[in-house]
């Protein structure tokens, strides 16, 4: 298996070419660079603090400071959005279990047009403490380091965009990307991904064609080299203006250590596309895959003064293409859309949004079950489904999902992770959940906010479960224009299955400062 690490070392030594590359690819020092600075000191106290099982809990102060910055720009040949933060903590408390002393966050996404009309340069980073199993203890208490692994991914992305005319259009599109675990268990990996789509073009009206191939090998620490390939035909017929029939065909070919089921066969899907208007848009489709039965939606409904969306998925994938790849309902996407009308200007809007989720409490994603760690090739089946209102004073966001996860691959390349564990728990999962938040303005300075989270897991394989549940009250302040408190209290509880099983509870209040600069 070729060395991963020194793969990593070579690529990182072109990064910095790279990153030039797209800072020179054109005047960007024509584009307005935003530059904002945060600093959010917060004290809080927690009756168990390392979310311990109710007879091994910790009660602690916690001090807190987050420095963090917001850098962002939309220019026409070179847009960049990027936030990093660091938090550092100190307890009262210092012999209290499973705590961390500080983390780091980072994500970064950018995009270049290199060559005008003709070469472009994707690139992104993140980093983040993310859960490690879907059955233990699960809250928005950062400082406990229970069941929480900390997730390194980056990827480099060129791409060929050409136009042939009215006849075709033709994208061919390189990515290197890798995760990695930070010694969990969870092999650290690298991935090499081409990809061709050649499609019709503007003088095909009525009828529409494409012809898509998809190829990556994936080099994985403990899972050994495992490869996936995807070829495809598709047909799109105008019935009338607003509404097409689509079809596609293809084949379908996995590599990988499986469990003796079929990785490779046809498929064909059928579906339709609805566009009744600009505010809704309908994609469905239904087919069969060598994995059996499957199919899609892609659906949005956008209001005056509220967002819908719902989606479901059927796909064979990894839990670090999830990673890499988020399926999740992104909460700043459909913010931006209701935003859309009040702040014009893309990056004022930008800035107003993560304003409005810094305020509010909101998550980063709506609708988003856990992506428990695992080396294996898995099938998700994923229904999701979210909403937000804006109101004169109020405003309301909900989000539901219904996942299934079933390993395609063998056990071995996880026994690390589930050192302890019944080594099938991960075999067959299903997750469902919803989260609601509520937020009022009681002010022109001042606004309350309750969050509402649930959820529960299943291990079909071992019959497991486990649950959370969480409440959030809190109220934000605006003392000055760019300095503003927020006060919390947090109620969680829940059971869970890992080394040991058992019930936790946390009680915490929080008082936070945030200054911006």
């Amino acid at each position: 298996m070729p060395d991963t690490r020194s793969k990593a070392a070579g690529l990182l030594r072109l990064t910095p070419l790279a990153l030039a590359a797209m800072l020179l690819s054109g005047p960007s020092h024509a584009a307005d660079w935003k530059i904002a600075p945060r600093l959010d000191l917060r004290e809080s106290y927690s009756d168990n603090v390392g979310l311990q099982r109710q007879e091994d809990a910790h009660s602690s102060f916690i001090s807190e400071a987050s420095p963090s910055v917001l850098i962002s720009t939309n220019g026409p040949r070179l847009k960049v959005s990027a936030e990093a933060g660091w938090r550092q903590y100190w307890y009262s408390d210092s012999d209290a279990p499973n705590l961390q002393n500080s983390e780091r966050r980072y994500n970064a996404n950018a995009q270049a047009m290199v060559v005008d009309q003709l070469l472009y340069v994707d690139a992104r980073a993140s980093g983040s403490r993310e859960q490690i199993s879907a059955f233990g203890p699960v809250s928005d208490n950062t400082y406990s380091s229970t069941n929480r692994a900390d997730i390194r991914t980056w990827q480099i992305s060129p791409y060929v965009r050409h136009r042939f005319g009215s006849r075709a259009d033709l994208m061919a599109r390189y990515t290197r990307d890798s995760v990695e675990g930070g010694g969990t268990g969870f092999g650290n990996s690298m991935a090499s991904t081409r990809m061709v789509d050649l499609s019709s073009g503007t003088a095909f009206t009525t009828i529409g064609w494409n012809l898509s191939h998809y190829h990556q090998d994936l080099s994985e620490r403990l899972a050994g080299d495992s490869s996936s390939e995807n070829s495809s035909v598709g047909l799109r017929w105008s019935v009338i203006r607003r509404f097409s029939l689509t079809a596609n065909a293809g084949y379908d070919k996995y590599e990988y250590a499986a469990l003796g089921e079929r990785t490779a066969g046809r498929s064909w899907m059928g579906g339709f596309i609805w566009t009744p208007s600009t505010r809704t848009s309908v994609q469905a489709s239904f087919g069969h895959r060598f994995f059996g039965k499957t199919g899609s939606l892609v659906s949005s409904y956008r209001t005056q003064r509220s967002v819908w969306n719902l989606n479901y998925s059927d796909q064979v994938t990894t839990t670090r293409s999830q990673f890499v790849l988020p399926a999740a309902i992104d909460t700043a996407a459909m913010l931006d859309s209701l935003f859309a009308t009040a702040y014009p200007d893309p990056v004022a809007r930008q800035a107003a949004v993560q304003a409005y989720i810094a305020a509010t409490g909101l998550p980063a994603s709506l609708a988003d079950s856990i992506n428990y760690l695992s080396n294996r090739y898995i099938r998700v089946k994923r229904l999701q489904g979210a909403a937000i209102f804006r109101g004169a004073r109020s405003n309301l966001s909900f989000s539901v999902y219904d996942e299934d996860r079933l390993a395609l691959s063998t056990q071995q390349s996880d026994s690390a992770l589930l050192l302890g564990q019944l080594a099938s728990l991960n075999d067959s999962t299903t997750q469902r959940g919803a989260n609601a938040n509520l937020d009022y303005r009681l002010s022109p300075r001042s606004n309350a906010f309750v969050n509402v989270a649930i959820s529960n897991a299943r291990s079909l394989a071992t019959d497991i479960s486990s649950h959370s549940r969480q409440l959030r009250l809190g109220l934000n302040h605006r003392f000055a224009p760019k300095t503003q408190g927020s006060i919390e209290l947090r109620h969680t509880r829940g059971n869970q299955y890992q080394i040991t099983s058992g019930n936790y509870r946390e009680n915490a209040v929080i008082a936070t400062l945030s200054v911006l600069y």
